[in-house]
Formats: C-alpha cells, structure tokens, sequence
C-alpha cells in the first residue's frame, strides 16, 4: 500500500467574459438537435459567466417544470463552475456530502455543463426533462457544437 498523496484535483476553470448570444445560439441548437434526434422532449437554457440567463427554449411537448430545473442546472454550474453531474454524484455517497443540500443556490441534478472559451468559463447550459443522463447526454452535444 502507497503513502503517496492523493493527488489534487485541477482548479475549476477562471470566468472569463460572458457568452455572446450566437455562441448560445450554437449550443442551443446543436442540444436542441441531439433532443430531436432522440424523440426527447426537453427545455434548455443557457445562462452566462454571471449565472445570468441569455437564452431559454422549451420544445414542444415538454413539462412546464423542466423550465425553472433547467434554468437551476444552469445556473449551478456557473456559479460553481463544474458539471452538475459532480453534485449529483457527490450526494450519491451519502454521510457529510448531503450538507451540500443546505448550500444556497445550488441544484445538485446532473444535466447541466460549463460552456468553455480559451480555458475560461463563459457560462453554462442545463437540461431537462428528460433522465439525468439523457439530460446530460444533450447538454453535452451543445458543448462540442461550440468546439
């Protein structure tokens, strides 16, 4: 068994200027086209470095409900500038993680993903309606759209 120390993880990328309104265009539609192309209908929305929201689309079909989460997934990954999907996987362990419950502002359901430009966070997009995963799986086609 190694003494070695547990190396640390990476520091969570620096905010940077916020996404302009044809880059969450991008992401919007490649998200919305990764729904489509699965039969799933969900509502996106994509919020700025400030955790402010730039664009929000429902498609049709879709829970009224999923507006105010994914406008919530969003949010919570900018501020906290990390993948949602670590909240929601942290919590899964139970014990001391469940604290992460009384922290204000903070939705711990996977679905949502910084939006990333030259190293810095520019925002976020946050999926639902769909399961975590899949919710996960669309925000993520957004992602890469930007490149």
């Amino acid at each position: 068994m190694s003494n070695a120390p547990t190396p640390a993880a990476p520091p969570p990328p620096a905010y940077g200027a916020p996404i302009s309104l044809p880059q969450a265009a991008i992401v919007m539609a490649a998200a919305e086209a990764e729904a489509a192309r699965n039969g799933w209908a969900m509502t996106f929305a994509i919020v700025d470095s400030g955790a402010n929201l730039v664009m929000l689309h429902r498609m049709d079909g879709c829970q009224i409900g999923s507006v105010e989460v994914a406008i919530g997934k969003a949010a919570t990954s900018a501020k906290f500038r990390r993948a949602t999907r670590a909240f929601q996987e942290s919590l899964a362990g139970g014990g001391v993680a469940l604290r992460m419950l009384n922290m204000p502002g903070l939705l711990p359901l996977e679905g949502a993903i910084p939006i990333l430009s030259g190293g810095k966070l520019i925002g976020a997009i946050g999926a639902s309606g769909m399961s975590s995963a899949q919710d996960h799986q669309a925000a993520e086609a957004g992602i890469k759209a930007l490149g």
